[in-house]
């Protein structure tokens, strides 16, 4: 018997998040593998909050059960994506794909050209597989970042497939 999680990307949809999505989030962040080890510290004691929600674009991907599969913030100005998660049991299913399409889609609504992406390090070949070039690095700023981050640009032009 397959999991909900393990469900076709026809079954996910991309809705607005709320307030009540909050702890939903946090929990997805600060739960994270890909923030384990070297990069706990950024992740420790991170909170998506009900006023982030409020005060910025988080698009949340979720199953037919409204389960969380992951999630992404698009700050307008300047245009920058600000975190893009998927839940660990949601890896590999296409999950951060269709939200980067998605999130394409909302940029260009938006009337953005581009969108910055300070990439985690180990996701710049994701970032790279949606288009995104490296413009750069940012630097380390301990004590919650120790390393140095790929600064990427994701130009907003034909964009990514968005449908599941």
């Amino acid at each position: 018997m397959r999991s909900r999680i393990t469900a076709r990307r026809s079954e996910v949809r991309i809705r607005r998040a709320v307030a009540r999505d909050a702890r939903r989030l946090t929990r997805l962040v600060t739960s994270s593998r890909a923030y384990e080890g070297p990069y706990a510290p950024m992740v420790a004691g991170y909170k998506v909050g009900p006023d982030y929600i409020e005060a910025h674009a988080v698009h949340v991907a979720v199953d037919e059960d409204d389960r969380v599969l992951g999630f992404y913030s698009l700050i307008l100005s300047p245009p920058e994506l600000d975190l893009m998660f998927v839940a660990d049991e949601a890896q590999g299913r296409g999950i951060g794909r269709f939200m980067a399409g998605h999130l394409c889609d909302e940029a260009r609504r938006a009337g953005l050209s581009d969108v910055r992406v300070v990439a985690h390090p180990p996701a710049e070949g994701f970032y790279r597989s949606v288009g995104a070039e490296r413009t750069g690095t940012v630097a380390a700023r301990p004590p919650a970042v120790m390393w140095d981050r790929p600064d990427m640009v994701l130009r907003i032009t034909g964009g990514i497939e968005a449908a599941p």
